[in-house]
């Protein structure tokens, strides 16, 4: 029945697929929905969530609301969009790591219970987010819809580069939605894109638009070699933490401009 649709109204559905996969947003039901290929759509999930967080920030500015509390709210609200989701792939992925015995990893992060490094890495994370985001006051909506698209193309470029570790699992799905560089090519092309908008934007802002470009590729390429690294591959929990860290460090690197 799907492939008698339209090419619009399928991009449409899987583009709605990726929202309430990736997302606790509240929508209606939709007959039909296929989650296969959601992966493929997770950088345009993330542009969404930062725009939502941008909105969001804009907002509290015409309401006078301090710096400081704009931030916390921000990434709380961040963490209610997504549910917590890569957040708690973070935690499990902190946790895994932590055990001495490679052979366990993978054991300790399918474990419910999150243990002291879980909830270590979950206080790093936001502490980072929150005081990155309070230390910069300009074109912050910009900004967060980048940091959150670089995070969701770091996870592609693992599920593309990197061989998944479970059978089955959330994360299995996803590496049968991205298999070739067509993948996720597009991804980098439009995040330059939107770090150029800045650049017409403020012609002075060129060196910041470049450090979005440079400090979000390289981080969330070498975000996701570390944890392969580690890992010898990817789970569904390191894509999530992939998404995490690489929004945090991008963040604290966009300090400096």
């Amino acid at each position: 029945m799907t492939n008698q649709l339209p090419w619009w109204k399928k991009l449409l559905l899987n583009l709605l697929s990726s929202i309430i996969f990736y997302t606790a947003i509240p929508l209606p039901y939709v007959n039909g929905l296929e989650f296969g290929g959601v992966a493929r759509f997770a950088l345009l999930v993330g542009l969404l969530i930062g725009g939502i967080l941008g909105l969001f920030d804009t907002g509290m500015t015409y309401l006078g609301i301090p710096i400081l509390t704009r931030s916390a709210l921000v990434i709380s609200l961040e963490i209610g969009i997504t549910g917590g989701l890569h957040l708690d792939g973070a935690m499990d992925t902190a946790d895994g790591l932590a055990v001495g015995d490679p052979k366990r990893r993978l054991e300790v992060m399918a474990d419910s219970a999150t243990g002291a490094f879980g909830a270590m890495a979950a206080i790093a994370i936001v502490l980072l987010k929150t005081a990155a985001l309070t230390d910069i006051e300009g074109n912050r909506w910009l900004i967060l819809m980048v940091a959150c698209g670089w995070g969701r193309w770091g996870q592609q470029l693992a599920i593309a580069c990197y061989p998944y570790l479970k059978p089955t699992g959330k994360g299995a799905v996803h590496k049968q939605a991205i298999q070739s560089y067509k993948d996720w090519l597009p991804g980098p092309l439009l995040l330059i894109g939107l770090s150029g908008l800045l650049f017409l934007l403020d012609s002075q802002q060129m060196f910041l638009a470049l450090a979005m470009v440079i400090a979000g590729s390289a981080i969330a390429t070498v975000t996701g070699a570390w944890f392969n690294h580690k890992l010898g591959g990817h789970t569904g929990d390191t894509y999530g933490a992939v998404v995490e860290w690489t929004e945090a460090l991008f963040l604290c690197v966009l300090t400096g401009f």
